[in-house]
C-alpha cells in the first residue's frame, strides 16, 4: 500500500534481505504455483471437493440457529413487516464481500483464506493480525455454537429435566461454574469426524444441512398455507409496512448482516477443491444466494402469520405456528435448530486447522501445526488442537458474553480482503522472494541488472531505481504507445503517469480510502460529538472516498493483474467501486461494536503482537529471502526447469 509497497520493493535491492524492524512487517510472500507447491516440502491436502460440497459447506456454516430467533427480534425492534427487505439489503452487502473473496480465492487457491490473501497483497504484519483474529473467531464461534445446542436439544426431549444426566448442564459445587458436557462431547465428535478426511466430514455436514433445509422448507410451505388461509394478518396493519421508517429497516439490515457470515469457510478449503478457478466462485455465490432466498422466504411467511409487535423474541417461529393451533410444529422447528447448530459447529471448526496450518507453513507458528496426515490428507494435529481448545471453552465457560468478539475477526478479514483486491488490481507485487539457496546465483545478475538499468534512459526495468524516482510525476507520452484507460484530459495533451509514479499514486489513494472510510463511519455513528465536528469530519471522509473513487477509476490498472496468481478464474466486477463500498460497510460495522468487545479483542491482539515479536518474526520463512523482479524470477525458474529436464 503506497509507501508500504514501495518499501517492500526496495527491501531486496542489492541482495539485502528484510529481517527485522518495519521491513519485516511489510514483506510479502509469493502466490503458490504448481511448481512451488511441489517443491515446497509440504504435504498437500486432498483435492476432493466440487461445487455441491462447497455449497454444503457454505450453507451449513451460514444458516445457524440464529435465523430461528433473528426473525422475531429484528422484526419487533427494527424492521417490522419489511424484515425480508432487511435480509435482502444485508445479502447484497455480503455479496459485495463475496465478490472480493471469489476473485482472491480463484487467484490464490491455497489454505488460509483472508490470512493467505493479506500475506500476498498487504504484508506479513497485517497477515499475522488477521490470522490471529481468525483463530479467535473460529475458536469462540465453535464454542458459542456448541453451548447453544444443549438447550435446543432439551426442547426435543421435552425439557431440561428429561435430558440424559451425562448431557445436561451441571453446576460445579463451590465454584459456581456451569459446565456443559453436551457441548464438549459434540465438539469432540466433530473434531474426530474432521480428522477422518475432508470428504467424509463434508458428507456428514451435507446430511445435517439437508435436515435443516427441510425444516426451513416446512416453515415456508406450512406457513404459506396458513397465511393464505387466514389472509396474512401480519401485513394488515394501520402503521403500514415501515413502522420504524427506513432507518429502522437499515438498522435491521446491519443486525441480520451477521447471519450471512460463513461463506468465508468456503474460501478456507481452496487447497482441497478440484477446480478452484471455476468451483470456488460458483460455490461462494451459490451458497450465499441460497441462504438469502431461504432467509427472505422465512421472513415473509412468519411476519405475515403474526403481527410483528406480537412476536415472541425467543421462539418466534414456534409461537407463530402455536397461535394457529400447530403446537406440534415446535418439534420440527427445534429439530431444525439443532441440526442448524450442528452444521454451523462443523463449519466453525473446519477452517481453524487450515488457518493454523497456513501460518505454520510460513514459519509464523511452530511446524507442529503444518503436519498433514499421509492417509487422510488433512492437518490432523491442527484439527485436534483446535477441537480440544474449543471443547474446553464450551465445557467450562459461558462464552455468550464473548460472542461479539467473533464478529471482529470476520469484519477485519472482510475489510482486508477488499483492500487486497484494490492492491492486486493497481499495485500487485512486482517482486518475488527467493530463498537463501538461490541467492548466490542471483546476486551476480543483480549487479549487471542494475548497471544495465542505468544505461537505459527513462526505461528502468527495475521499478524503484533512483533514476525513476527522480522523474516528474507526469511526463510526455510516446505517441506510439496505446493508452486505453488514462484520463482523457491528460491523454489529449500527451501526458501520462510513468509506472513508478502510477503505483505511488494508486498506493496512497488506497491508503486514503481506508482513512476516509474510518473518518466517515466514526463521525456518522458517534452521536456524542458536537454536530459541527460530526459534519466536518464526515465531509472530509466523503471527500476522500469520492476522490479515491474518481482517481482509481481514471488511472490504469496494472497490466500484471492478468498474470498474477492463477489466471483464468473469476474477476470482481466494478472495481474500484465494489471494494470501496465493502470497506465502508465493514468499517461501519466494526465501529458499531461495543467498547467492551473492542477492549477484549485488543487484549487478544496484544498477545498476538507479543507472540509474533518473540516467535513469528524470527522464524518466518521470509526472514532470509531477497526480492527480485518477477521477470527475472520467471527466467530463473524456467532455466532451472530446463536444467532439470
Amino acid at each position: 500500500m503506497g509507501f508500504l509497497g514501495d518499501s517492500i520493493e526496495e527491501s531486496g535491492r542489492g541482495g539485502r534481505s528484510s529481517r527485522v524492524g518495519f521491513k519485516a512487517l511489510i514483506r510479502r510472500k509469493q502466490v503458490d504455483s504448481a511448481h512451488s507447491s511441489s517443491s515446497s516440502g509440504h504435504h498437500q491436502l486432498a483435492r476432493e471437493l466440487s461445487i455441491p460440497h462447497l455449497i454444503s459447506i457454505g450453507v451449513g456454516a451460514t444458516i445457524g440457529a440464529g435465523v430461528y430467533i433473528l426473525v422475531g427480534t429484528v422484526a419487533r425492534e427494527h424492521s417490522g413487516p419489511t424484515l425480508a427487505i432487511s435480509f435482502l439489503i444485508a445479502g447484497i452487502a455480503a455479496a459485495l464481500s463475496a465478490f472480493c473473496y471469489a476473485e482472491l480465492a480463484s487467484r490464490c487457491p491455497s489454505a488460509g483464506s483472508a490470512y493467505h490473501y493479506s500475506y500476498i497483497c498487504v504484508g506479513e504484519g497485517v497477515a499475522w493480525l488477521i490470522g490471529w483474529a481468525l483463530i479467535l473467531e473460529y475458536t469462540l464461534g465453535g464454542s458459542t455454537v456448541a453451548r447453544g445446542i444443549s438447550p435446543n436439544l432439551a426442547m426435543l426431549f421435552g425439557g431440561n429435566d428429561r435430558l440424559p444426566s451425562f448431557l445436561a448442564r451441571q453446576t460445579l459445587p463451590g465454584l459456581n461454574i456451569v459446565v456443559d458436557p453436551c457441548a464438549a462431547i459434540l465438539v469432540l465428535i466433530v473434531t474426530a469426524l474432521l480428522c477422518m478426511g475432508i470428504k467424509e466430514s463434508i458428507a456428514a455436514q451435507a446430511v445435517v444441512t439437508g435436515v435443516n433445509i427441510c425444516a426451513l422448507m416446512f416453515v415456508i410451505v406450512a406457513g404459506s398455507y396458513i397465511g393464505f388461509k387466514t389472509g396474512w394478518i401480519g401485513y394488515e396493519l394501520p402503521t403500514g409496512y415501515f413502522p420504524y421508517g427506513v432507518d429502522g429497516m437499515l438498522a435491521g439490515s446491519a443486525t441480520v448482516f451477521f447471519a450471512y457470515i460463513g461463506f468465508d469457510s468456503v474460501a478456507s478449503t481452496a487447497e482441497e477443491v478440484k477446480n478452484p478457478q471455476r468451483d470456488l466462485p460458483l460455490g461462494i455465490a451459490s451458497s450465499l444466494s441460497l441462504c438469502c432466498a431461504l432467509y427472505m422466504m422465512v421472513s415473509i411467511v412468519i411476519v405475515g402469520l403474526v403481527p410483528y409487535y406480537e412476536m415472541d423474541p425467543d421462539t418466534p417461529i414456534s409461537s407463530a405456528f402455536a397461535q394457529h393451533g400447530m403446537h406440534w410444529a415446535a418439534y420440527v422447528v427445534s429439530a431444525g435448530a439443532v441440526t442448524a447448530l450442528c452444521s454451523t459447529l462443523l463449519g466453525s471448526i473446519l477452517p481453524q486447522p487450515r488457518i493454523l496450518m497456513a501460518m505454520a507453513r510460513d514459519g509464523l507458528l511452530p511446524s507442529f501445526f503444518s503436519d498433514v496426515n499421509k492417509h487422510t490428507q488433512v492437518p490432523v494435529k491442527s484439527t485436534i488442537a483446535s477441537g480440544v481448545g474449543a471443547a474446553s471453552l464450551a465445557f467450562f465457560m459461558d462464552v455468550s458474553e464473548l460472542a461479539g468478539m467473533v464478529s471482529v475477526g470476520t469484519l477485519l478479514a472482510f475489510t482486508t480482503v477488499a483492500v487486497s483486491v484494490l492492491i492486486l488490481r493497481y499495485i500487485p507485487p512486482n517482486e518475488v522472494p527467493l530463498p537463501p539457496s538461490l541467492q548466490d546465483s542471483v546476486d551476480p545478475l543483480s549487479i549487471s541488472y542494475r548497471k544495465s538499468a542505468e544505461d537505459v534512459d527513462g526505461k528502468d526495468p527495475e521499478i524503484g531505481s533512483a533514476k525513476d524516482s527522480s522523474r516528474p510525476l507526469l511526463e510526455k507520452a510516446d505517441s506510439s504507445v496505446d493508452i486505453p484507460m488514462i484520463g482523457s484530459y491528460l491523454a489529449r495533451r500527451g501526458y501520462v503517469l510513468n509506472e513508478k509514479n502510477r503505483r505511488k499514486v494508486a498506493g496512497w489513494i488506497i491508503l486514503l480510502t481506508c482513512v476516509g472510510a474510518l473518518l466517515l463511519t466514526y463521525a456518522a455513528t458517534n452521536l456524542r460529538l458536537p454536530s459541527y465536528i460530526r459534519y466536518s469530519v464526515s465531509g472530509i471522509g466523503i471527500m476522500l472516498l469520492l476522490s479515491a473513487l474518481v482517481v482509481l477509476s481514471c488511472i490504469d490498472q496494472d497490466d500484471a493483474r492478468h498474470s498474477f496468481g492463477h489466471s483464468g478464474g473469476f474477476t470482481c466486477p466494478f472495481v474500484p467501486l465494489i471494494p470501496i463500498v465493502c470497506i465502508i460497510i465493514n468499517t461501519y460495522l466494526l465501529i458499531n461494536l461495543s467498547a467492551g468487545t473492542w477492549a477484549r479483542v485488543s487484549i487478544w491482539l496484544l498477545i498476538g503482537v507479543i507472540v509474533y515479536a518473540v516467535y513469528g518474526r524470527t522464524h518466518s520463512s521470509l526472514r532470509d529471502v531477497i526480492y527480485v523482479p518477477v521477470t527475472r524470477a520467471e527466467k530463473r525458474n524456467k532455466y532451472s526447469r530446463e536444467v532439470v529436464a
